[in-house]
């Protein structure tokens, strides 16, 4: 199935497709839920369906690093993505998986999966219907939704930060036994944005003409209200 956002039924009139790419720590989730929120817009964490077919390939005995193992076995988990901002939902073959995604046993494994190229594919499938079937429009995170997944979208946005403002980030985020130093972050998040970035399926790029928003030295809240102005001047026509 092949949908783009310019033949996407939106019956909304205000409806707009927002695209929010970057790599870890820049604050793409918070800033995507918000500005959901605000504009009163459906709202889809792609990055939580690769760990959910991540996951379902460990707890399954898939061998994450044998390419073809994970290509045989992509089409096989039932995932389902809720998209209301204020509470998004995401299942396994009607399992809620929305906390054991975000072990670092899924964390570590997941680039592996998502550089599959069927894996990709599946993916990127629902992301578009999920995408074209929000009436009111939605906002997608990711780190190929304006290159790949939706290269239509209404507004791009490119979220960066530094490297040490990112792991101290998610060094943050990490609690109990996954809680890490800085410096171990740091480096965890390096080879994740060279995997990510070096992959030849869909890597992770900013699209020749999303916009750029450096966090580093910004607040959340600040970064919210950046996003949310350039979707309203989007759809005012400014």
């Amino acid at each position: 199935m092949s949908v783009t956002v310019e033949t996407a039924a939106r019956t909304a009139p205000a409806a707009v497709i927002v695209a929010i790419d970057g790599p870890a720590g820049t604050g793409k989730s918070s800033t995507s839920k918000a500005v959901a929120t605000k504009l009163g817009l459906g709202y889809l964490d792609t990055g939580a369906q690769y760990r959910a077919i991540t996951w379902w390939m460990v707890n399954n005995g898939i061998d994450v690093e044998d390419a073809v193992a994970v290509a045989d076995a992509a089409a096989k988990p039932v995932i389902v993505s809720g998209t209301d901002p204020a509470a998004p939902t995401i299942t396994v073959d009607g399992t809620d998986v929305a906390g054991p995604i975000r072990t670092q046993e899924v964390t570590s494994r997941v680039s592996a999966v998502s550089a599959v190229a069927e894996v990709r594919t599946r993916i990127t499938e629902l992301q578009r219907t999920i995408a074209a079937e929000a009436p009111r429009g939605i906002v997608v995170e990711g780190r190929d939704i304006g290159t790949t997944v939706l290269p239509d979208a209404d507004v791009k946005i490119f979220l960066t930060a530094s490297a040490e403002a990112r792991a101290a980030r998610r060094s943050g985020e990490l609690k109990g036994k996954e809680a890490a130093d800085l410096a171990a972050t740091q480096a965890a998040l390096a080879k994740r944005d060279a995997l990510d970035s070096g992959r030849k399926t869909s890597p992770l790029a900013k699209a020749d003409d999303a916009i750029e928003v450096d966090t580093t030295e910004l607040t959340l809240d600040q970064v919210i209200e950046c996003v949310v102005t350039l979707v309203e001047e989007k759809r005012t026509g400014v």
